[in-house]
């Protein structure tokens, strides 16, 4: 792998492990803002905690070394809560500020997808 792939890597995954730690503690802790706008979109409080574990979770995968099948879960499951997000928003009409932070953690989560090193990839086998 060259050196660049394996800087924007690790740039992209870092900055998006931030972003999902971040918001995940946020919806765990059921921050009143988040509490609102949970409602706001249609869905019932107890879900920020469920969508906040997973977050975290699937952090740790992507960060620890090994589990390539986990790792795919892990990018797979951030791709489907930021659409969800991002879908979310526009099905309630939100201005399009509303958009920003889950379209950004959905670009990290692609770039660091694709950048990753073939040792956290799941590895073709022949027969």
């Amino acid at each position: 792998m060259k050196k660049r792939h394996k800087i924007t890597y690790w740039f992209f995954t870092l900055w998006l492990s931030l972003g999902m730690v971040s918001t995940g503690i946020i919806q765990i802790i059921h921050l009143d803002e988040e509490v609102d706008k949970i409602k706001e979109l249609g869905y019932p409080p107890y879900f920020l905690t469920i969508i906040g574990i997973w977050k975290l979770l699937g952090v740790a995968a992507v960060l620890l070394p090994k589990f390539p099948l986990v790792k795919e879960w892990a990018y797979a499951g951030f791709f489907f809560l930021m659409t969800g997000a991002i879908f979310s928003h526009l099905a309630i009409g939100d201005k399009s500020s509303t958009y920003f932070g889950p379209a950004l953690l959905l670009v990290l989560t692609i770039v660091s997808w694709y950048y990753r090193p073939a040792a956290r990839k799941i590895s073709s086998y022949k027969r």
